[in-house]
């Protein structure tokens, strides 16, 4: 029951407070010692197995530390005989650091507000927080597209994978988990720096979020279905484009809010001057404008509350039929 409470309790302190702008905000401590690590162990003129080793235990090293530390966390607690409302909120507040609804929403609010007042300078600019794309050549329509493929995206990433493995490791997994896509955030790039020393942490990365993605890309289909968008459609195009993203598990959520949306995305995008295409999900039933971000951070709530539903109901039973089972 308490870890039922205290992932409801992390979610709702997340939607309501948000993530602090702090340098002390755990994920930002994470990226200082991703950082440290990454200047201590890779070297640039180092051979290719060399640099494919010493990625390895960067690796290897920060997830034991965020995994150690939590569990030491946990177990100071139950030292000190911590209250069992303080436990919870202490754990709450911990893992509402590794999830993000809000700040989430909050980019693409804020991307949304200056499309719907024709701010395109201004929501270039806003873009270019959540892309690495050029913005300064896109329309409205790219902007759009841009937003609502990361709201998307980072569903996973932000919000189901953590909650996920909270609920199947506790704290420290959910820790670990936002260790792993903070690495792969950071050093997971598939460019001369990073191709071999970062491929450990991407590989890990992919392998977390395997299993979140798709069940966040079937939950979509359900949340499409009860709001009366295109549930049918948000199979076909899941089924059909998933595996067209780059990422094995982006592109179940991309293309199942496309087919949902009767939207296209995918397609042209340029960093740092260079083209680049990206395949089609989706089809173009419907011009991409602004009021489809607003549909997309809808549909981010309603899976995330709907998740948060299937699991603590899940947990209750299954810890309930344990109990009886004794």
């Amino acid at each position: 029951m308490e870890i039922a409470l205290i992932a409801f309790l992390a979610f709702v302190i997340d939607c309501i407070i948000g993530d602090p702008n702090s340098k002390y905000h755990p994920v930002a401590l994470m990226g200082k010692l991703i950082d440290i690590l990454d200047k201590l162990l890779r070297k640039d003129n180092a051979t290719e197995p060399t640099k494919l080793v010493c990625g390895f235990i960067l690796v290897a090293i920060l997830l034991c530390f965020s995994y150690g530390i939590t569990y030491g966390i946990i177990t100071l607690l139950d030292i000190f005989n911590c209250p069992s409302w303080l436990n919870i909120f202490i754990q709450a507040v911990i893992l509402s650091f590794m999830i993000s609804p809000k700040s989430l929403a909050k980019a693409g609010k804020d991307i949304y507000d200056e499309l719907i007042n024709h701010n395109l300078d201004e929501a270039r600019k806003k873009v270019n927080y959540i892309v690495s794309r050029d913005a300064n050549r896109m329309n409205e329509q790219d902007i759009t597209r841009a937003t609502v493929e990361t709201v998307a995206e980072n569903i996973v990433d932000g919000i189901i994978s953590p909650l996920f493995y909270f609920f199947i490791g506790g704290l420290p997994l959910a820790v670990l988990y936002r260790m792993s896509n903070t690495m792969d955030a950071m050093i997971g790039y598939k460019n001369d720096k990073y191709l071999y020393f970062g491929r450990t942490a991407a590989r890990i990365d992919d392998v977390l979020n395997f299993i979140p993605a798709r069940i966040t890309g079937l939950l979509l289909i359900i949340v499409a279905f009860y709001s009366k968008l295109n549930a049918k459609g948000a199979l076909k195009m899941m089924m059909r484009d998933a595996k067209k993203h780059p990422s094995p598990n982006g592109g179940y959520t991309e293309a199942t809010v496309a087919g949902a949306l009767d939207i296209r995305l995918g397609g042209i995008n340029y960093y740092f001057g260079r083209q680049s295409f990206r395949a089609y999900m989706g089809e173009a039933i419907n011009e991409l404008n602004a009021r489809h971000i607003q549909q997309t951070i809808k549909l981010m709530y309603n899976v995330s509350t709907l998740f948060l539903i299937i699991m603590c109901i899940g947990y209750i039973v299954i810890t309930k039929y344990q109990e009886l089972s004794l």
